[in-house]
């Protein structure tokens, strides 16, 4: 039987690789990755790194085509339905063609693999058509959330008192969730923090990486700038991961 790990490698940081992770990458024989393109190229050197530093000498890669997706579409969840039936499309293709029996597999995600991420229902969706066999493990990585509390020295939650993660089209459709005051929006393209003037903030972007950037505040008196700083940083690497804590204030 093949089989596959999906590791979390963290938010960018090579120091926040468990050891968890470094020992399964060392019991790899062929490492999926689908190319974004040149602007993401950044994206997958970091793996590049990893596989080097702890991957066997014979450790091989097997490179695919990331389809592409409408990033404002009409209908989002059957957008993204539809884009992950196409990726799994193309990793059963690389599981047939490069993974042998008997041989290990692996997928490095960024972050924790839980969370915020797709790899999981993508395989889940390949066994359930019957045609590619394989068992698969996921390892936990260090989340951007994670990251994102840490570097900014705040605990997510306040005592007694829950938080929630959620998407900046759900805080810009929603608002606050009922009986929630602190939520951690993820990949806010539509930056609906804005519409919160009297919450604190605490955004990051690149987190763990040489790029990182961290801005905290009233967002009346920093929206402005995490506008502008978020702008002119995702025009000069061609793409842009952030996270954010909303905090309200004690009521």
């Amino acid at each position: 039987m093949r089989k596959i790990y999906v590791i979390g490698i963290g938010a960018g940081n090579p120091d926040h690789l468990t050891l968890q992770a470094a020992k399964a990458i060392g019991r790899t024989d062929v490492f999926f990755v689908l190319d974004k393109g040149e602007a993401k190229e950044s994206m997958i050197e970091l793996r590049r790194r990893l596989m080097k530093a702890y991957g066997r000498p014979s450790r091989r890669i097997a490179e695919g085509v990331d389809p592409a997706r409408d990033r404002t579409p009409a209908d989002y969840q059957g957008t993204i339905a539809d884009w992950r039936h196409r990726r799994s499309e193309v990793t059963e293709a690389l599981i047939s063609e490069h993974l042998l029996d008997g041989e290990t597999g692996s997928f490095l995600v960024w972050g924790d693999p839980s969370l915020y991420d797709s790899t999981i229902a993508i395989l889940d969706e390949i066994l359930a058509r019957g045609q590619t066999l394989f068992e698969y493990a996921v390892i936990p990585g260090v989340s951007s959330v994670s990251a994102l509390a840490a570097k900014h020295r705040v605990p997510l939650n306040r005592v007694g008192r829950p938080f929630q993660v959620t998407t900046g089209r759900r805080l810009a459709d929603e608002g606050f969730p009922d009986g929630v005051d602190d939520v951690v929006v993820m990949l806010d393209a539509q930056q609906a923090f804005t519409a919160h003037p009297d919450a604190d903030i605490y955004w990051g972007a690149y987190l763990g990486t040489e790029d990182e950037i961290l801005r905290s505040g009233r967002v009346s008196e920093v929206a402005d700038d995490i506008l502008a700083t978020r702008a002119e940083a995702r025009a000069r690497h061609g793409w842009i991961m952030d996270t954010y804590l909303l905090r309200r204030p004690e009521r």
